[in-house]
């Protein structure tokens, strides 16, 4: 995937606001690529960060792939905009979990990011409030929005006197995408070289 050598001052566009798992992955992965002086902007749509790659505003835009919002990103970053996806990577989440407001004893609605929507049972609560970002939702649980909501441990850490912790989720290992202008494959497949990790897996698994 040599598209993303060399590219020194670039920027990469991924979801905000400040503290949002995008970011966090966005900044491991530009440190384990070696791009440090690469700078990244937070954007609050994907669709928007794709017309303003288009513009050359921006290089290059990671977004996790399990947002709900990836397959028509993926769409039409290729016959709209001609961009493409040229790296892919695994990574895990911010330890994550179900918080609620000290001063909600019976919680009725919690606010999720629709791509968590599987990663605890929900039945509890009787309103579901689609959000699009975790912080979003820590700030809301903050100005006293919803009852409860999916988002970062650290929330509750960093205002022990406003938030409970309900529910221990931890951290979730997800796919991410990362989209470029120039594409890398010419009618073959790309893949990285297999990560030691799965190699010994798949050893144990035929023993």
């Amino acid at each position: 995937m040599g598209e993303l050598k060399g590219n020194i001052g670039s920027v990469f566009l991924t979801l905000g606001p400040s503290g949002t798992n995008h970011e966090m992955v966005t900044q491991n992965y530009l440190s384990f690529r070696g791009f440090h002086d690469a700078s990244v902007k937070l954007i609050d749509d994907f669709l928007v960060g794709l017309s303003m790659m288009a513009a050359g505003q921006a290089d290059y835009m990671i977004q996790v792939a399990v947002h709900p919002d990836c397959a028509d990103v993926v769409a039409t970053a290729h016959f709209k905009y001609d961009i493409h996806v040229v790296d892919t990577f695994i990574s895990p989440s911010k330890e994550l979990g179900i918080l609620t407001r000290r001063d909600v004893h019976n919680p009725q609605s919690i606010a999720l990011q629709p791509a968590t929507r599987k990663y605890a049972d929900l039945d509890r609560w009787e309103k579901l409030v689609p959000v699009n970002s975790i912080m979003r939702i820590a700030e809301g649980l903050l100005e006293g929005k919803y009852d409860s909501g999916l988002t970062t441990l650290e929330i509750a850490e960093k205002h022990p006197g406003i938030l409970r912790v309900d529910a221990y989720i931890g951290t979730v290992d997800d796919p991410w995408v990362v989209y470029g202008k120039r594409r890398v494959t010419a009618g073959n497949l790309v893949a990285c070289p297999l990560c030691q990790e799965f190699v010994d897996s798949f050893l144990d698994r035929a023993r």
